[in-house]
């Protein structure tokens, strides 16, 4: 897939500093690219980052799979499971990377915004706790995936993500909705609640 470049006028996208925002879902991520500068960034790309492999339909929730097996198997299928993630996602960032490299977008920095951080092991209910390991799961592989490749990363909660860049970019909340809506106005693609809150991140990444 290529990259969609916004109209960054007569400076290349590669003068200014790149970020990348990740929004981490189960089996997939929206990944959305932005250049700055900080006080006026750019989207330069946005897409669906595929975390599982569609070959193994129940790596996309490995802990679902495992909820009617005994602990023995579960534990073996799990970890076969998580070695299907851990390899389609490392595949995965390495194309993300490599085409925003040749396309002059060299991302120093890379946000991770998840939807809690609550431990699993805190969670009694089966189900739920399936979720949460799930969200650990692709969260953490995602980001030693990005990591491998020498970018700085942190992450944010969805819940905080806008009062937290609030606080950090030194703008209103409010403001800072209305920049991020109008942001994806430049792509031919989708412009979502998930685009958005992966920009959030991207943009805090840039300082």
């Amino acid at each position: 897939m290529s990259v969609q470049h916004a109209d960054t006028g007569p400076q290349k996208a590669k003068s200014f500093p790149a970020a990348i925002g990740f929004r981490v879902k189960s089996g997939w991520a929206t990944a959305v690219l932005l250049i700055g500068p900080v006080k006026s960034p750019r989207v330069i790309d946005r897409r669906v980052l595929k975390l599982s492999d569609q070959a193994t339909p129940e790596s996309s929730q490995p802990y679902h799979a495992v909820l009617e097996m005994s602990e023995e198997e579960g534990r073996k299928v799990v970890e076969r499971l998580v070695n299907v993630v851990q390899s389609f996602t490392k595949r995965s960032v390495t194309e993300l990377l490599r085409d925003y490299r040749n396309a002059g977008c060299d991302a120093r920095s890379a946000a991770f915004v998840v939807g809690s951080e609550v431990d699993p092991a805190s969670i009694k209910n089966p189900h739920i706790r399936a979720h949460a390991l799930e969200g650990r799961l692709f969260r953490t592989t995602l980001e030693d995936a990005v990591r491998s490749y020498g970018l700085r990363c942190s992450a944010v909660t969805e819940k905080t993500a806008y009062s937290k860049a609030a606080s950090v970019l030194r703008r209103p909340e409010d403001d800072l909705k209305r920049v991020v809506s109008a942001l994806g106005r430049s792509l031919r693609m989708p412009w979502r609640a998930d685009e958005k809150i992966a920009a959030v991140a991207a943009w805090m990444a840039l300082l």
